[in-house]
């Protein structure tokens, strides 16, 4: 697809605090955990507590990982378009787009599609300003 000019932004939706917030708070209890075990383990020298915290270890990771990756989820509203990651379409290039359980589903070809998850803030704002957008083009 050719990069096309979407015209002057509109407005830009980052992950809701609410879903960041959970995760930070299994991230500071996961934390928590591994260094309780990882205490337990310095005392009563007990391969099975290290084990424990190594699990805990590994659960903190993971979790500040889909943390980080939670707040690069960026939705960009333009005049003439929408971008979403790596996803970038005029209004007029988008052949349909559902709202269901999963979030806002954007399909430009049968091998171009993204789904915009419902964690969005304004998700009911970006609903409507795409469907506005795309009936205006047709």
């Amino acid at each position: 697809m050719a990069a096309r000019d979407l015209g002057q932004p509109i407005s830009r939706h980052t992950t809701s605090p609410a879903y960041l917030q959970r995760a930070a708070i299994v991230a500071v209890v996961a934390l928590v955990f591994f260094l309780a075990t990882l205490a337990l383990f310095y005392v009563r020298q007990q391969i099975g507590y290290f084990l424990l915290s190594t699990g805990f270890l590994v659960v903190y990771i993971f979790t500040l990982i889909g943390w980080v990756m939670q707040k690069r989820n960026v939705v960009t509203l333009y005049e003439n378009g929408i971008s979403y990651r790596k996803f970038r379409s005029a209004w007029d290039e988008v052949r349909s787009i559902t709202a269901n359980k999963n979030g806002l589903e954007i399909i430009v070809s049968q091998r171009e599609k993204t789904i915009i998850p419902r964690s969005v803030i304004g998700y009911n704002q970006i609903v409507q300003t795409v469907r506005t957008g795309v009936e205006n083009t047709r």
